[in-house]
């Protein structure tokens, strides 16, 4: 513990390290580099007031710098606590808030820069230089101060843009680091869940726009001055000139970044719109590669996470339809003369369902509840699961309960939300299409359409099986008991179409080798006994 503590400490130290070198190398770029050229190059100053300016701006730059760092501190205060604190005395919601702040800081040192770097550097300037001005100890004509509050508002732009980016980098190391922490701590990955703070198309724009508005109004000021001092009669004339090259510039580059962002921002809505639908379940879906560049490589890898996602899916749909259909032929096998009824059962509501248009998701639904509709019987005494004979009034109320019996068994398996779907089928597949079935008597369409469905496929094959008391109806039996029973006991629009697809499709089903291998070892077992 006492090593992660110290290598927090060591990760936090560093991150302050580049934030400090990173605002020296803004500054000295920004502030000193363009600052200091456009007063010292540009106007004629004598001497004196060229020392007198430069302590001006020492002045300006010692207030910047106390202000700033005053708000620097402030946003510091929800990080700090994270990377100086014993990690076992830290809860998971102050990790969580100084990842959310660390997220934060490239912005916020936007608006340091814009806000207690310009201000701090700006007023004092702007105060002592009309001090200075008033007294006669400094003569500059006073547009130069409007020139140099301008002037100054772009050098902090410029400066922002720069810290901005520096510090996107910088933050990166104490992610990482508070990530470890959070999975140290609750075995629970940091994450933003995609709210996206800042936008690619807000970045792109504000980036090209200063980029591209800053050297122009920088080099208008210079010339306006210039011309004032060496040919007054064209600098009158200078503005109208420079105002359409301005316009035309910062249109130019405002254009410049809605395409380049449009050019970014399509290809990622791209990959988001289908990793939407695979997060849907569908596994079908590709990105469209339409792009030359590294998106290319990023559309490529998507896809192929996909396909491996496919891959891994279907091998889990074939073990989980494996467990449920050996799991039914399980059950089915308490009574040998009752084997392979719940595969068989499957199949039928299955192609009911390809009667009916259904998608194959549902389908996919269809069958998994049809092969579990008759889990309950887990719970049927074998004296009344076996029965030959006529059941009595009690042994026939304890077998009306295997619906329920089976619902509360699905509900038992984790996870719960896995089992949910299938439940409406397992219960409701004895309610009747007149309201006179169990357990719920409901009616009509009040039945789950998975219970409609499989209700109709559970009678087909339980007149067509044979039992120890009988023998398997002929199908075109069958087929008129279900037609008689249309619209009282099973649903008439599925009933029509399990007939018509009986007539024109049907075949019997042929059961897998692992359901037949545990019907025919049940089937010896019940023999030998």
């Amino acid at each position: 513990m006492v090593d992660r503590n110290s290598t927090a400490n060591q990760v936090y130290r560093k991150f302050l390290g580049r934030l400090l070198l990173n605002y020296a190398i803004s500054s000295i770029v920004t502030v000193l580099g363009v600052g200091g050229i456009f007063i010292f190059s540009i106007l004629t100053i004598p001497k004196g007031q060229a020392i007198l300016l430069s302590d001006t701006l020492m002045i300006s730059l010692c207030v910047m710098w106390l202000s700033e760092f005053l708000v620097l501190r402030s946003h510091l205060r929800p990080i700090a606590p994270a990377f100086h604190t014993d990690e076992t005395q830290l809860t998971f919601e102050q990790i969580q808030m100084a990842y959310l702040q660390v997220h934060r800081f490239p912005w916020l040192s936007v608006k340091r820069t814009m806000g207690p770097h310009l201000l701090g550097l700006s007023i004092p300037a702007i105060v002592i230089t009309l001090y200075e001005m008033s007294t006669h100890r400094l003569t500059v004509p006073y547009a130069y101060i409007i020139f140099a509050a301008i002037v100054a508002v772009l050098i902090a732009s410029m400066h922002s843009l720069i810290e901005f980016f520096l510090q996107s980098e910088a933050i990166r190391d104490l992610l990482r680091h508070l990530n470890e922490m959070a999975r140290n701590r609750s075995l629970t990955d940091l994450s933003l869940h995609g709210t996206v703070l800042i936008p690619i198309r807000v970045k792109f724009t504000l980036s090209l726009l200063i980029m591209g508005i800053f050297p122009l109004l920088l080099f208008s000021f210079a010339t306006q001055i210039r011309l004032a001092e060496s040919a007054p009669a064209l600098a009158s004339q200078y503005w109208p000139w420079a105002l359409i090259l301005f316009l035309f510039g910062a249109g130019f580059a405002v254009l410049s970044a809605w395409l380049l962002a449009r050019n970014i921002v399509f290809p990622i809505a791209e990959v988001k719109a289908t990793m939407h639908e695979v997060e849907q379940g569908d596994f079908t879906v590709r990105a469209t590669d339409l792009y030359s560049d590294e998106f290319s490589r990023l559309i490529s890898g998507f896809n192929q996470m996909v396909e491996g996602l496919a891959h891994r899916d279907a091998i889990n749909e074939r073990l989980l339809d494996s467990y449920y259909a050996t799991l039914a032929a399980a059950l089915d096998a308490r009574d040998p003369y009752t084997a392979g009824h719940s595969y068989r059962v499957a199949h039928y509501a299955v192609e009911l369902g390809k009667q009916l248009g259904m998608s194959s998701f549902d389908l996919a639904r269809l069958r998994k509840s049809a092969l579990l509709h008759d889990i309950g019987k887990i719970g049927v005494r074998d004296d009344v699961l076996l029965k030959t004979g006529r059941l009595t009034d009690e042994e026939f109320e304890q077998m009306k309960r295997h619906p329920v019996l089976g619902e509360a068994i699905l509900k038992q398996v984790q996870p719960s939300f896995a089992m949910a779907p299938l439940l409406p089928g397992v219960r409701s597949h004895h309610e009747r299409f007149d309201g006179k079935g169990y357990p719920d008597e409901l009616a009509g369409y009040q039945i789950h359409w998975l219970g409609r469905i499989i209700a109709v496929a559970d009678a087909f094959d339980a007149m067509t099986s044979d039992r120890p008391y009988r023998s398997g109806m002929p199908i075109e039996k069958a087929l008129e008991i279900l037609e008689d029973g249309s619209g009282t006991q099973w649903d008439p629009d599925f009933v029509a179409a399990f007939v018509t697809w009986v007539k024109t499709d049907w075949t019997m089903p042929e059961l897998p080798a692992h359901i037949i291998w545990a019907t025919t070892a049940q089937h010896e077992a019940a023999i030998s006994q």
